[in-house]
């Protein structure tokens, strides 16, 4: 192989994982190859769409487009506020029904076993289904029933997945971390509880992921909600600007690569 195998991390984060599709960008722009992509929540959204060639401009403009109302399907509160169904049909619609294995890179969806407390990675099989599960924040989303497992929100066990992108292979490792732990947020909604509560577990384990990792990547987005899916833009925007921020440290692994 003339070229190192490339990898991406994608971390959950809510709405500011947006900025994974300005990273993305970037990396384009520079002619850096993306060969594989592990992702958590909304970066295995955003991982599993460009899997399915959609270029960062097509996607950008989805997400200038994505409302609340889309995928909002309230339901009676016994194991979630959100039944899901509704945006698991959006997303089978945007992914055309594909699997996993019929994607233009390896991917790797990271989701929870609520039952079992372990990590369940999806390399294969539905697109909607596997997404469905990763996303499925625990209290707002009922889990996703997949067999006997319950499945929740991949972000509970592997908030950026590292350890499955060097599973896939990768000679070099570029992760991206959009969470953010505010110190006296201001709550007032059920989402913001549930969302600084994760926040709160994952904060050690991210500085884990980021020694195991080639590459850390950290968008500067703690100004905005994970919650509220507005200034997508601007939010894209700081993935771009820390992306190429990284380039000349990401270049350099791919020429030390070669070299070796």
């Amino acid at each position: 192989m003339s070229e190192p195998k490339v990898g991406l991390a994608l971390g959950s984060g809510g709405a500011r994982g947006f900025a994974h599709i300005g990273v993305i960008k970037v990396l384009e722009e520079a002619n850096i190859p993306i060969h594989c992509i592990a992702g958590s929540s909304m970066g295995a959204l955003v991982g599993a769409f460009y899997g399915c060639g959609y270029t960062p401009k097509e996607m950008a403009k989805m997400a200038l487009h994505f409302q609340r109302k889309y995928f909002l399907d309230f339901t009676v509160p016994k194991m979630g506020l959100i039944s899901g169904e509704k945006i698991k049909q959006l997303i089978r619609i945007l992914t055309k029904g594909q699997s996993i294995e019929d994607l233009k890179i390896d991917l790797s969806i990271v989701a929870t076993d609520l039952l079992k407390g372990e990590k369940v990675v999806f390399n294969e099989g539905d697109i909607a289904s596997a997404l469905r599960a990763s996303i499925s924040i625990p209290g707002i989303f009922v889990p996703e029933q997949s067999g006997d497992k319950l499945l929740v929100d991949g972000a509970v066990v592997d908030r950026v997945p590292v350890s499955e992108v060097k599973k896939l292979n990768a000679d070099i490792i570029i992760a991206v971390d959009v969470s953010f732990f505010e110190v006296e947020p201001k709550i007032t909604s059920i989402f913001d509880v549930i969302m600084q509560s994760m926040d709160i577990m994952e904060r050690e384990m991210i500085r884990t992921r980021e020694i195991e990792s080639d590459i850390m990547i950290k968008p500067m987005i703690n100004q905005y909600s994970s919650t509220a899916f507005k200034n997508v833009d601007i939010i894209i925007a700081h993935g771009e600007e820390a992306a190429r921020n990284k380039l000349p440290e990401i270049q350099h692994l791919l020429e030390e690569w070669k070299e070796k």
